[in-house]
């Protein structure tokens, strides 16, 4: 298996770098020592370090050196309603990096009636050009039918993507039925890819927007009541019902509820493959916003599944991410502006669904999971890098600070703050989701590639520089557990000797017994005429009965009736 590069244009130069006198964190280990880079690669991690003259000199004492983050869930180039999100590869990487996000897995909206092959070829050439740090793809298949197989093997084995996401709601768009999803689900697993799953009952959804509109509600708020949170937990439920029985790896993105991260964390100490994403939104805010009074800060949160109006929701899935009931947190990044959201002025069901979040991710884990004592820094590690890296075969060579890894590097100011505000931030976008918020926790120097390209608060990027990362299937992170589930599950017969007792005669049975007719005997007469007889009764035995294929005997004694002897001796 080979993956060819595609970009013509050539990458920058990575820098020769010390950092000096920061605390190394991986997710299992924290440890003091330099880290000397040198062509984009990690060469030197000690002490006492013998470097080249001249070499440029990271100052890192008394912060982190972590990982760079790499954020699985991106939406850059996926149009809504015919609009293209306002930030695209260029800005959404560029925003990414100050945050301390090195890496992005953008997912590839195939619409249906387009080859997977010529979409993903499209998405990367766009992608080559425009983006500022290293960047993988998903493809999300809006139309299951057989003849995806091979396009799916080619994916597979010849460009580098492990991973498809299946929606189970936007019905009559892109919603996949049970049985398509148990069938593609199998294929997946025989190929060594992750099924991935926007989980909502399109179903119900679809009425329920129709119901609401009826009703006259057209604003932000009609999303929110349109998507209760029983359509998201109970599409969870099914989807890793559907994966266990299949003996699929499943990843649920966008976990937007408590009942829904339950399923999951249920799941898993049952024993199932299954992994759950909570994001920068639904870890930093909630969704009481969808009531505001000002039409577009209500519009900027729409997005599906929506934000949760209960306010506990973010605490509560910090707490199950830093147990390790969930595993990555990735940001859904899918920003439209103000204007483009207002094509859904008079119909809800018409907003451009997607929030911002790219830039805040890593803080906001931070904060919320970290400062708080919810999660060390080991594990904050893991869940805004290395658990992804694993999940979806590109560790170590991401997600870790080790010789031989890439030098996307993150220098952790534990201790400085940001405020959010859609006048600072790094995208186009007006409105942030998250204005006004103060997070612990900030960047203070992002190396991508070997490059510094943040530093004393400045960004200096370099369009198109990131390079496609493929990853090969069969992660052994997911697939140890999936091949052993195999071997367990295969289905045994039990020996046993043949059965010669009496078998039931059930055709001759069933032959015996006539078809119920359509009609029985003569109908009761409508109208009468004349003084009414009192025997006479719409009851009737007409007709073939049930048991008449017994034989009639020709007479019956009576012996001894209820109520007293009878000179009636036969029946005929």
């Amino acid at each position: 298996m080979s993956f060819q590069p595609k970009k013509s244009n050539v990458r920058p130069a990575g820098d020769r770098l010390i950092i000096k006198g920061g605390k190394i964190v991986n997710d299992d280990q924290s440890f003091y020592a330099d880290v000397y880079v040198e062509d984009g690669t990690i060469k030197q991690i000690g002490e006492n370090l013998i470097v080249p003259a001249g070499v440029k000199t990271v100052d890192a004492y008394g912060q982190l050196v972590v990982p760079g983050g790499i954020d699985a869930n991106t939406n850059l180039h996926a149009p809504q309603k015919g609009l293209n999100p306002t930030d695209d590869f260029y800005q959404g990487t560029r925003a990414a990096l100050a945050g301390g996000t090195t890496m992005i897995i953008d997912h590839v909206l195939v619409e249906p009636g387009i080859s997977l092959l010529s979409a993903f070829e499209q998405w990367r050439d766009v992608a080559d050009q425009r983006v500022c740090c290293d960047f993988s793809l998903h493809l999300d298949i809006t139309r299951w039918h057989d003849g995806l197989y091979e396009e799916l093997e080619t994916l597979v084995k010849d460009r580098g993507v492990n991973s498809f996401l299946f929606f189970m709601a936007y019905k009559d768009r892109y919603q996949s039925s049970d049985s398509q999803l148990y069938e593609a689900f199998g294929i997946l697993r025989d190929l060594g890819a992750i099924a991935q799953v926007h989980a909502e009952n399109g179903d119900i959804i679809d009425e329920e927007q129709k119901k609401l509109l009826s009703h006259g509600i057209t604003g932000p708020e009609g999303h929110v009541l349109s998507h209760p949170e029983e359509v998201e937990t109970e599409a969870v439920y099914r989807a890793i019902t559907i994966a266990k029985q299949a003996n699929c790896p499943i990843y649920v993105t966008k976990v937007m509820s408590k009942s829904a991260a339950d399923v999951i964390a249920k799941a898993r100490k049952k024993g199932m493959v299954v992994y759950g994403e909570p994001i920068t939104a639904s870890l930093a805010t909630d969704g009481s916003h969808y009531w505001s009074k000002d039409w577009a800060t209500a519009a900027a949160f729409v997005m599906s599944p929506p934000l949760n109006p209960d306010p506990s929701t973010p605490q509560y899935l910090t707490s199950l991410l830093a147990c390790g009931d969930l595993q990555v947190t990735s940001s859904a990044q899918a920003s439209f502006s103000t204007a483009q959201k207002a094509v859904g002025k008079d119909d809800f069901t018409l907003i451009p669904e997607g929030t911002n979040g790219i830039e805040e991710r890593m803080s906001v884990v931070w904060d919320r999971a970290v400062s708080t004592g919810k999660m060390d820094e080991n594990e904050f590690v893991a869940v805004t890098s290395t658990n992804a890296a694993k999940l979806f075969n590109i560790y170590p060579r991401k997600g870790r600070i080790a010789v031989g890894s890439d030098a996307d590097i993150v220098v952790w100011n534990p201790k400085e703050t940001r405020t959010v505000s859609g006048k600072t931030h790094n995208l186009t976008v007006e409105l942030n989701i998250l204005e006004g918020l103060e997070f612990r926790g900030v960047a203070s120097v992002v190396i991508s590639g070997g490059r510094v390209v943040l530093e004393d608060g400045k960004l200096n990027v370099t369009e198109g520089s990131g390079r496609f990362v493929p990853r090969k299937a069969f992660p052994d992170a997911v697939y140890r557990r999936i091949k052993a589930r195999s071997k367990m599950a295969e289905a045994r017969g039990v020996p046993r000797g043949n059965y010669d007792g009496p078998v039931h005669d059930v055709i001759s049975m069933t032959q015996s017994v006539p078809p119920t007719p359509t009609t029985r005997g003569t109908p009761c007469p409508k109208t009468q005429t004349g003084p009414r007889n009192l025997h006479q009764s719409g009851f009737t035995l007409a007709g073939a009965q049930i048991d008449d294929h017994i034989p009639r005997r020709s007479a019956q004694k009576i012996v001894a009736p209820p109520g007293g002897r009878s000179n009636i001796t036969s029946l005929s």
